[in-house]
């Protein structure tokens, strides 16, 4: 990270950024090609590991992609606010962000799934549902272990 002056690493800030976020930017290489989707996502903390779940549809091309080459990047920011100056070059955005890094697979216990889908839905919504085998046989669960990872606040001007 070039600017360390921002960078986060307060537990409270980087869970703040992992709660208000609600859609998780999710980079990929298919075939040497970036590919890179908008997701909503839920998130554990297994010990020190940090865990993301994703979910979607059974077949598509995020998980054709996953089979072939399982390394990831995520990222996710809030709290956007844009500011202006008095001239062009004064201009721009207050923000928290964070950037991860690790490896993607597909989650195929059902155990697994009905826990992500717990997680996802806390983290979009702040409650707690309840999920069966048949609920979650109907949906892909994309399990990503985030290996190493960044956070950064741009503070409004005058405010740092």
């Amino acid at each position: 990270m070039r600017r360390r002056d921002r960078e986060v690493t307060e537990h409270s800030e980087i869970m703040h950024i992992l709660d208000s976020g609600k859609v998780l930017h999710l980079g990929l290489v298919d075939q040497g090609k970036p590919y890179i989707v908008p997701m909503n996502y839920g998130y554990v903390f297994e010990g020190e590991k940090l865990v993301f779940y994703l979910h979607g549809a059974l077949e598509g091309r995020k998980l054709d992609i996953i089979r072939n080459n399982s390394d990831c990047c995520v990222q996710i920011e809030c709290d956007v606010q844009s500011f202006s100056g008095k001239v062009a070059c004064q201009y721009g955005c207050s923000y928290y962000s964070f950037d991860g890094f690790g490896t993607a697979k597909i989650v195929e216990t059902p155990k697994e799934k009905i826990r992500a889908l717990r997680a996802l839905m806390k983290t979009q919504t702040g409650k707690d549902f309840e999920f069966n085998e048949k609920l979650v046989s109907i949906v892909n669960v994309i399990r990503i272990d985030c290996d190493y990872y960044t956070a950064k606040h741009r503070p409004l001007p005058g405010a740092e």
